[in-house]
């Protein structure tokens, strides 16, 4: 073979060569191009959060995704950012679940657009429950949430209370953003309360003589004592009947919010001097002592008409309503009954627990 020969054959062989390294890395680049846009560069089974506690970066992401087990291919993640410029992630919570194109997923955090968080209220809570339960929905912790509700100056902005504050904290499921702060989360939940009060509500409770604080108050105390919504409008019309007749409320649940604490009541605890005490002042609290739900609200409202004064819990969770002192008395003794009963049998079983236990 001459040499002209030969340097053609190697010319062949060079272009050969060339020829399948083209194809080869145009079989790359075209399969990593489809998987930019194409819905399957990652799967996520099952539904994924995704936090950044601050503006991030791969090595964040790639940190989060290898803490929740999500397979990806870090080299290839990392190509497809550089080339769509989807690098740095905004602060916040996103979900994922399904699968997800290197585009969609990458530009979700870049452009910050979150996922929302069904926050819930509950009713008859504590601004320590409150802030607790609220909390872990945000960025945010139990005491900086807990700080805005009793802090002076954003209370003298509102011209509220603490407590007139916190009566309005209204019981529902907002929908939310992890970044959200504590100042905001605050504002939208008492817009949401104006809201939910309608015209016609604030002038019934004009027509009573009442400001919407003092029904408010007077609802928390309802809150807190019916523990069956049906007896709300009950409860309220007998509380609504003692101011009537301008008696003290007498009302349990002003005394544990004076306490402090949630408990059964000794005798003792009846004298607390306090502003909240009902059996030692005559008339509505300064403020709520929880924050009501919008029908224990419409129940102090619209209480139901009867001529009851007293009640006591009966076994069942609710109340024996009575007229006179006399029915009350009775049926208070055949509470403190079933009550001492029950404390027996508690002795008793734990006597036989520890009897067994000292056998075995």
């Amino acid at each position: 073979m001459n040499l002209l020969n030969l340097i053609a054959l190697k010319k062949t062989e060079l272009i050969a060569t060339l020829l399948v390294f083209v194809l080869i890395l145009s079989a790359v680049l075209s399969s990593r191009l489809i998987r930019l846009t194409s819905g399957s560069a990652l799967y996520f089974e099952e539904e994924t959060e995704v936090f950044f506690h601050e503006l991030g970066d791969l090595n964040d992401l790639f940190s989060i995704l290898t803490l929740e087990d999500i397979e990806a291919d870090e080299t290839e993640l990392e190509w497809a950012a550089n080339i769509l410029g989807w690098k740095r992630f905004q602060r916040g919570r996103y979900i994922f679940e399904g699968a997800y194109s290197y585009n969609d997923f990458l530009s979700r955090m870049t452009k910050g657009i979150q996922d929302p968080s069904n926050v819930v209220i509950l009713p008859g809570s504590t601004p320590e429950l409150f802030s607790e339960s609220v909390s872990n929905k945000f960025y945010f912790n139990e005491q900086e949430l807990l700080r805005i509700i009793t802090d002076s100056t954003f209370l003298a902005e509102k011209d509220l209370t603490m407590e007139q504050l916190f009566g309005r904290m209204l019981p529902e499921t907002y929908l939310m953003y992890w970044t959200t702060t504590p100042k905001n989360f605050v504002n939208r939940v008492l817009r949401e309360f104006s809201a939910s009060i309608s015209e016609e509500e604030m002038n019934k409770a004009e027509e009573m003589g009442y400001s919407i604080d003092e029904i408010l108050t007077m609802a928390s105390i309802v809150e807190w004592e019916a523990k069956i919504p049906e007896e709300k409008a009950r409860i309220s019309g007998l509380y609504w009947n003692r101011i009537e007749r301008g008696m003290r409320l007498q009302a349990d649940p002003t005394v544990n919010y004076a306490l402090g604490e949630r408990r059964r009541l000794l005798f003792e605890d009846y004298q607390i001097d306090h502003p909240f005490n009902t059996y030692q002042n005559r008339g509505l609290p300064p403020g709520p002592i929880t924050n009501p739900s919008l029908s224990t609200i419409r129940a102090t409202l619209y209480p139901e008409d009867h001529n009851y004064l007293y009640m006591v819990a009966n076994p069942e969770g609710g109340h024996v309503f009575t007229r006179t002192f006399e029915e009350h008395r009775a049926e208070s003794e055949k509470w403190r009954i079933w009550l001492r009963e029950q404390y027996r049998i508690k002795r008793q079983l734990e006597e036989e627990e520890a009897e067994d236990s000292e056998a075995s």
